[in-house]
């Protein structure tokens, strides 16, 4: 009997924590496009250099989340694929509910030739440049669809790809700019929302040292400083009476020294009262 109420207890008890271990389930719907970005790059001639980097960061963007290692990410744009492979091996597979709901959008695009001519030896050089604007709207779905966040993001490509004279007649221009901003892209997007979603914190303490959530494949590295903070009284606004969440004030700073798959550690270098549960964020 006793051997029993233990199993029952323990199935309990397991069956408890594995529920608050389950991971929260993010949407990634398609890239979207404004027409009048569509029709500006039809006109230049970079249409499909725009498709191109749409399809791209698509792909990115899911892959950064993925690596995060924080959701179980749902890809809208892969829906049909799965759905088809549901009735070809008879499992009925639907979509899931999601906790949320990121919708991606370009807004600026451009993608142009610059031309450097430098006179003391007489030779032109030609430049590609690629800007790339994007809104990501994180949209709390379990709660009514509530919009939470809405991000911009503007990269202007700092390296430049000089074009060989037989690619710019023949207007093939390399793919590879077009693959690192979407891949940029994708990693601030993902980071974005995990921040706001997740916001890091401190998960282990053992004297100046310091451990946090965040692993590798959320933009932490080495030598970064990050600040820490102690939450503080829920803030509510006067007018509306919405929750701004919970005042932070600084009780520390951070340089990472490790990091890992899962986890990253590093040297509290100010310590006014570091606790586990602390915020921390990095110093832009």
């Amino acid at each position: 009997m006793k051997k029993q109420i233990f199993l029952l207890l323990a199935a309990v008890l397991f069956g408890t924590s594995f529920a608050q271990a389950q991971r929260k389930v993010v949407a990634v719907s398609p890239v979207k496009t404004s027409p009048s970005i569509e029709a500006a790059a039809q006109a230049n001639g970079t249409l499909r250099s725009l498709q191109r980097v749409t399809e791209a960061i698509d792909g990115q963007m899911i892959d950064s989340l993925n690596g995060t290692r924080k959701f179980e990410v749902v890809a809208r744009s892969d829906m049909d694929a799965l759905m088809e492979e549901g009735g070809l091996t008879g499992k009925g597979l639907q979509p899931g509910e999601a906790d949320y709901l990121v919708v991606p959008s370009i807004d600026d695009f451009q993608d142009f030739v610059e031309t450097a001519t430098f006179g003391g030896i007489g030779k032109t050089v030609q430049k590609r440049r690629i800007r790339l604007g994007m809104v990501a709207r994180i949209y709390d779905v379990a709660n009514g669809g509530k919009l939470i966040e809405s991000a911009n993001f503007q990269l202007d490509n700092k390296d430049i790809e000089q074009l060989m004279d037989q690619s710019v007649r023949t207007g093939s221009f390399s793919d590879e700019l077009l693959r690192k901003i979407a891949e940029e892209m994708g990693d601030k997007t993902a980071n974005r929302v995990v921040d706001v979603i997740y916001p890091a914190k401190v998960i282990a303490l053992t004297g100046p040292q310091a451990t946090i959530n965040r692993g590798d494949g959320t933009g932490i590295a080495t030598g970064q400083m990050w600040d820490v903070f102690a939450l503080g009284e829920e803030m509510i606004d006067p007018d509306t009476g919405e929750s701004l969440g919970g005042s932070e004030v600084k009780v520390g700073s951070l340089r990472i020294d490790r990091v890992t798959p899962k986890f990253s550690s590093g040297t509290l270098t100010e310590n006014f009262g570091v606790i586990k549960g602390s915020v921390v964020r990095p110093v832009n």
